[in-house]
């Protein structure tokens, strides 16, 4: 087995954890490979060095919070690589593991006590194909203060038509993330549907709606003068301008994620219990 080791390198607790995990892997003979901050600050395994993107590995291990998975996985995702990912941050809706659990679990992975779970990602299409997304995109203002007057159709019909401070359009694994704080709801990643949730919307009657995978569907600005930009996954952000369209639809190549438990709504019940603090 050979095993990739990304950490989040501004916490000295991640970096502290991630030289334990390298040792203990050393230890055990597995091959290791490192995303090369992580080595520039352990010279010592300098010859572990990857770039991210070049990664090639059976899984691989990310510490640090659900940013560091999403960054992960953008560079990863069409290796079809398996992230097993250790909280470091604060809530962690995307990650497996606390850190006080982390090598009892290792001890579980390397004896194939695991399943690997396959998430559904977000296609995301503006004139060509852009970075998928595994969470949400957001299509909001490029200026504060002011709202997008927008057009939201699924499989060629009209759904809405709305003036609001932005959009969300999410999966189910999302659906933990911005959209559950801008009011949509909570949905089993498990459930094949994608979220669209208006964030501030100034029409009463406009509320989240889900639909299956499966659908297409699209975004158009109506108003003149009002461009957006759309961020997916708080990782790259496009512009968009007067009536250009952008695209959502299912992506063709899933998001993989070691598990050892199933417990979804007890991971849930747990973490919005401490209100992200």
């Amino acid at each position: 087995m050979k095993i990739g080791v990304v950490a989040k390198i501004d916490s000295n607790r991640s970096l502290k954890l991630s030289k334990e995990i390298i040792e203990f892997l050393l230890e055990r003979d597995i091959e290791v490979c490192l995303d090369s901050p992580i080595s520039a600050n352990f010279p010592e395994y300098e010859d572990l060095e990857v770039q991210l993107n070049d990664m090639d590995a059976d899984m691989v291990i990310t510490l640090g919070g659900d940013g560091t998975v999403l960054r992960t996985q953008s560079f990863i995702r069409e290796k079809k690589i398996p992230i097993l990912s250790i909280n470091m941050g604060s809530l962690g809706f995307l990650t497996e593991v606390e850190p006080e659990d982390t090598f009892k679990c290792l001890e579980e992975v390397l004896n194939n006590n695991y399943f690997i779970e396959k998430r559904t990602g977000l296609k995301v299409t503006h004139g060509g194909e852009l970075q998928s997304a595994l969470n949400e995109v957001v299509v909001m203002t490029q200026q504060p203060a002011k709202m997008l007057h927008i057009e939201i159709s699924v499989d060629e019909e009209v759904v809405e038509e709305l003036r609001a401070d932005g959009i969300i359009i999410s999966t189910s694994s999302g659906s933990t993330a911005y959209s559950m704080s801008a009011g949509g709801p909570i949905v089993d990643p498990r459930v094949g549907a994608f979220l669209i949730v208006p964030i501030c919307p100034f029409k009463l009657g406009a509320r989240p709606w889900v639909v299956s995978e499966d659908s297409v569907i699209k975004i158009k600005l109506l108003k003149k003068g009002k461009n957006a930009v759309a961020v997916i996954d708080g990782q790259y952000q496009e512009e968009l301008t007067y009536l250009e369209e952008i695209i959502f639809q299912k992506s063709e190549k899933p998001n993989y994620f070691v598990k050892l438990s199933s417990g979804f709504y007890k991971k849930v019940r747990e973490k919005l219990a401490a209100g992200g603090i």
